[in-house]
């Protein structure tokens, strides 16, 4: 007798009985799974960017009218805060500095001198907590009311809150892609039980057994992810990369700071491999399952 020329598992679910249209489904599928993870995986690092360049950062406003009072309060505040243990570092903002930020919006008359500005003094505290902060504050208050305090992570939270939604969200969607991936895959595995219910019967009285049968199928699955998570994993890989260089090209530093890192490149290389396992075991248990009640 002439042997055939595919293994079993090819006959058990063949092209014709929609395999092609699994690894397509399967492709789009790990394409936004691997989109999402990036995402996740780029908003997590800003933030925690975000985080460490913010903590303990805050800058001190002296507005006052009058130059000659708002440079001595300004002068004043400087030595308060480089005397404080609670500092670690003053840098007082020069005015050309300060015209230099005002200019997309005061444009040329930013350099006048007669425009009242406040002085200004970035300053790094040696502690980031709450308490340090409150010690400064209040030490400043005693010596120079005029002085108003504005904490970086404070007026940057919302910015970091919604970071930190995104990420939340990116996880949420993984997870989902995920669940629907899983789903697929028993659905087209019952598919293929029902369409070969009768091959299966004769399999089942020539002495194969239901964890058998179930290889047949998950071979076949884990061929057909394999392949679709290949074509929709790199894509999405190039895509991820596109976009890399679209953000680096805008010139934010924030948008810079939203990278994917060595372990973040790891990770959305090892999806790909995560997802032919997730879909294999998904039609193991739904094969033997339907087996078990079934034939």
């Amino acid at each position: 007798m002439r042997r055939a020329r595919r293994p079993h598992a090819a006959r058990v679910l063949d092209a014709a009985n929609g395999a092609g249209a699994m690894t397509g489904v399967l492709s789009i599928m790990l394409f936004l799974t691997v989109l999402a993870a990036a995402l996740g995986l780029a908003t997590w690092g800003a933030t925690r960017s975000l985080d460490r360049q913010l903590a303990g950062r805050m800058t001190v406003q002296v507005a006052i009218a009058d130059p000659a009072q708002r440079d001595a309060a300004a002068a004043r505040a400087t030595a308060l805060l480089r005397a404080s243990r609670d500092v670690a570092a003053v840098r007082p903002v020069d005015r050309a500095a300060l015209a230099r930020l005002l200019s997309p919006w005061l444009g040329s008359d930013g350099a006048d001198p007669e425009l009242p500005m406040p002085a200004l003094i970035d300053v790094d505290l040696a502690d980031p907590s709450d308490a340090t902060l409150t010690r400064v504050r209040s030490a400043l208050a005693r010596a120079v009311p005029a002085a108003r305090i504005d904490a970086h992570e404070a007026w940057m939270s919302p910015v970091s809150g919604l970071m930190r939604f995104v990420t939340l969200l990116a996880v949420a969607l993984v997870l989902l892609m995920a669940g629907a991936t899983a789903a697929v895959v028993v659905l087209a595995t019952r598919a293929g039980l029902e369409a070969h219910r009768p091959t299966i019967e004769v399999m089942h009285m020539l002495g194969s057994t239901d964890v058998q049968v179930a290889r047949l199928f998950q071979r076949r699955i884990a061929r057909d992810a394999l392949v679709g998570g290949a074509i929709g994993g790199a894509t999405a890989i190039l895509v991820v990369v596109v976009l890399g260089i679209k953000l680096g090209d805008v010139g934010s530093d924030l948008l810079s700071a939203a990278t994917l890192g060595g372990a973040g490149w790891v990770a959305l290389a090892l999806l790909p491999l995560l997802f032919v396992g997730l879909a294999a075991l998904s039609a193991r248990i739904a094969v033997t399952a339907v087996l078990r009640r079934t034939l």
